[in-house]
């Protein structure tokens, strides 16, 4: 086992003690599959007057959720907009000096780089990890998290297109890449998806990677609920248009490379030589990639 792997193993038995009951689905594995609860799922933006935090709230089959954005620059309608969603519990409009948070440490702090409009979007329950780690004890709240923030980021690529963007990107890393995704697989309505280490067999994170020891013992022992509810490769695979470009770690012990490669193709994938731990913190390699992408170059 090398170094990357090592480390991600090393956060994983690390979460999974912390958790202690409240891994994920350790209370229920019951939801709708993810294309039944987007359909039941809305989000309503409020006036955007400029840069700035905007809350908004949403309605699900599991209540009403909190998520929010962040217009953190808007250079004008003349330019591409970049629509950017955190990895699995981050505290995304954390903007302390030491904060991990990686839409400040990719893409904020190095704004003046971006010649865009940028959009940093908040998942319901990440305003604290306790709140997260209580809901992630039920599937359906964390189906509820992805469908929320697909409908935000929906939402805002159409608010995106009103202003006269003339090209809209989706991005984000682990669970914002996740979204990214899904996405694509039930709106493709961005011109161009960035997905930042993650896939279309989400399923496949919990029953097949090092993270199994972050989900609860009910969860395990009913992998094909899992599959059922979280695997969302054929709508993925349906899109016909050629507007994806990933980015995967090969030594990623969480998102595994040989499970999730396969949901591209394979001359729009660029690989790098890290873990999921590592590569998360590969901020200069992450941010390079999103230029790329924003530039309009393929791969």
């Amino acid at each position: 086992m090398n170094i990357h792997r090592f480390l991600d193993h090393y956060a994983v038995t690390l979460g999974a003690m912390l958790a202690g009951r409240r891994k994920f689905f350790a209370r229920s594995v019951t939801s709708p599959d993810l294309g039944a609860l987007l359909a039941e799922t809305s989000v309503s933006l409020p006036h955007i007057a400029g840069e700035g935090i905007y809350e908004t709230p949403a309605e699900t089959p599991a209540g009403t959720l909190d998520p929010a954005f962040y217009v953190a620059q808007w250079r004008g309608p003349e330019h591409p907009t970049l629509i950017y969603h955190h990895g699995n519990n981050e505290r995304p409009f954390d903007f302390g000096r030491f904060s991990k948070n990686s839409f400040k440490n990719v893409v904020l702090d190095h704004r003046r780089d971006f010649a865009a409009n940028l959009i940093a979007l908040r998942a319901p329950f990440h305003r604290s990890l306790q709140t997260y780690m209580e809901q992630m004890t039920k599937l359906r709240n964390f189906t509820a998290m992805l469908a929320v923030s697909v409908k935000l980021a929906e939402a805002l690529i159409q608010w995106s297109r009103a202003q006269g963007s003339p090209r809209v990107l989706l991005s984000g890393v682990s669970l914002g890449g996740w979204v990214t995704n899904l996405h694509r697989a039930h709106h493709n309505t961005a011109d161009h998806y960035a997905p930042l280490m993650a896939g279309a067999a989400l399923d496949a994170v919990f029953t097949h990677s090092a993270y199994r020891r972050l989900t609860g013992p009910a969860a395990r022992a009913h992998p094909d609920a899992l599959r059922r509810v979280l695997n969302f490769e054929e709508a993925f695979a349906a899109v016909p248009d050629d507007n994806v470009a990933a980015l995967l770690m090969r030594h990623d012990a969480i998102i595994v490379y040989d499970r999730q490669k396969v949901c591209y193709d394979p001359a729009r994938v660029t690989v790098l030589d890290k873990g999921h731990t590592t590569g998360a913190l590969a901020f200069a390699a992450l941010r390079a990639f999103l230029l790329a992408q924003i530039a309009g170059e393929k791969g």
